[in-house]
């Protein structure tokens, strides 16, 4: 049956926003303290690592949360979960606000944000199957995506402006504001599904969420994805965690810190659009793949090297651009080639990878910067040797054939 004879409705272009406001909210959450490592460190009295907790804890929380929020997700659908990391992100990003003079309190409210989030984000490819035609579905995810970097951009650049003008406390409290509207604009506009679906059964039917594990191990492709996830969410999470203490020991501010954490996803967010949109255009997921983590090595060598500020600031954006258009389409992909297996379980296993690894990085590029003068080189150079793993486990992926009969 052709899929233009299903009913596609503009209404979920509203879903998809309001959508997109839940999962900015709680990856500002996440990154918060990011850019202000160590004014942070200095207002609670604990050392750079205790703040880099507090990022950090959303990683280790995803690996005990994700399965079961990925089996709520494919069992009682978008509404019920998402709303409920909705609500966990409002009402603990507004009790961080509330104690934020307090460290341990603010560490027990961000593991609270950590509990919501993979209840958002493992539901990204589970929103554009329930509302988008699957000619649409990887734009979609890139739109899931672009909502994950613009929550972290503003973190990144507004947290040290707000900081420095309404102390930790304001900025805190600014953030568990805004967290509440969107938990109140998620709940007025998101509905489960449209009335009719956007395709047919066979484009949308799924197995239960335990036997679609069993599926995604035993495909080849979805294991060498995994492995891709790995080191490339790994290396954002620990990049975008320790940017401040990255170019610090290099004589850059917080604020010059901030705008190059920023331009980095501000070029992811130019990736998330441009790419996924030529990925559905062409027909094909994995050249588009094997080309962004090509880039992001690039990228990343140069932030591991550079010495002046504008070159630091062209490296960040070619990493984020390539590295964080790989996000939406690698979730897609994934989803494609993992039928039947859930799209929220198939998400949430390639951003566990994500999670696992960025526990490893980050503490691994703590314990091994320079004692002496706090430098970040040996690590991030070990991590560009990762990347160049990853590019070679990339030109072993097969594109999915059946897309282009799919789409017609």
């Amino acid at each position: 049956m052709n899929e233009t004879e299903f009913k596609i409705y503009s209404y979920r272009w509203i879903v998809l926003l309001a959508f997109m406001f839940v999962v900015a909210m709680n990856q500002l959450m996440w990154i918060s303290f990011a850019p202000i490592t160590g004014v942070a460190a200095s207002y609670y009295g604990v050392s750079d690592l205790s703040i880099g907790l507090l990022s950090l804890s959303f990683m280790v929380v995803y690996i005990i949360v994700s399965v079961p929020a990925s089996w709520m997700i494919d069992t009682y659908g978008i509404r019920l979960s998402v709303g409920l990391g909705a609500v966990l992100t409002g009402a603990f990003g507004l009790m961080r606000g509330l104690v934020s003079d307090n460290y341990t309190l603010v560490l027990i409210a961000q593991i609270g944000i950590a509990v919501g989030q993979p209840f958002i984000l493992n539901s990204m490819t589970t929103v554009a199957a329930r509302w988008f035609p699957l000619r649409e579905r990887a734009t979609a995810a890139g739109m899931g995506s672009l909502a994950m970097y613009l929550g972290i951009v503003s973190a990144l650049v507004l947290t040290p402006y707000l900081t420095l003008k309404t102390q930790i406390g304001g900025m805190l409290l600014i953030y568990g504001v805004v967290s509440l509207l969107a938990v109140i604009v998620f709940y007025a506009l998101v509905k489960e599904r449209p009335p009719t679906p956007p395709c047919a059964p066979e484009h949308a039917e799924r197995s239960l969420v335990y036997a679609g594990l069993k599926d995604a191990f035993r495909n080849p492709n979805f294991i060498l994805l995994m492995i891709v996830f790995f080191v490339g969410l790994g290396v954002f999470n620990a990049v975008t965690t320790w940017i401040e203490d990255i170019v610090r020991p290099r004589g850059f501010s917080i604020i010059q810190a901030g705008n190059i954490g920023g331009l980095m996803i501000g070029g992811g967010i130019l990736g998330a659009v441009i790419v996924p949109l030529l990925s559905d255009h062409y027909r094909k997921r994995t050249p588009f793949l094997l080309m962004a983590v090509v880039g992001a090595t690039l990228g990343l060598v140069g932030i591991t090297f550079a010495l002046s500020y504008g070159l630091l600031l062209a490296s960040s954006f070619v990493f984020g651009f390539f590295l964080l258009s790989a996000g939406p389409l690698g979730f897609q992909y994934g989803a494609e080639i993992t039928i039947p297996t859930p799209e929220g379980t198939s998400n949430g296993l390639l951003l566990l990878m994500g999670q696992i690894s960025g526990i490893i990085f980050i503490l691994g590029m703590d314990s091994f910067k320079s004692s002496e003068t706090g430098s970040m080189t040996t690590p991030l150079t070990v991590l560009i040797g990762l990347m160049v793993i990853a590019m070679i486990f990339c030109t072993r992926f097969n594109d999915v054939e059946i897309l282009a009969k799919k789409f017609d």
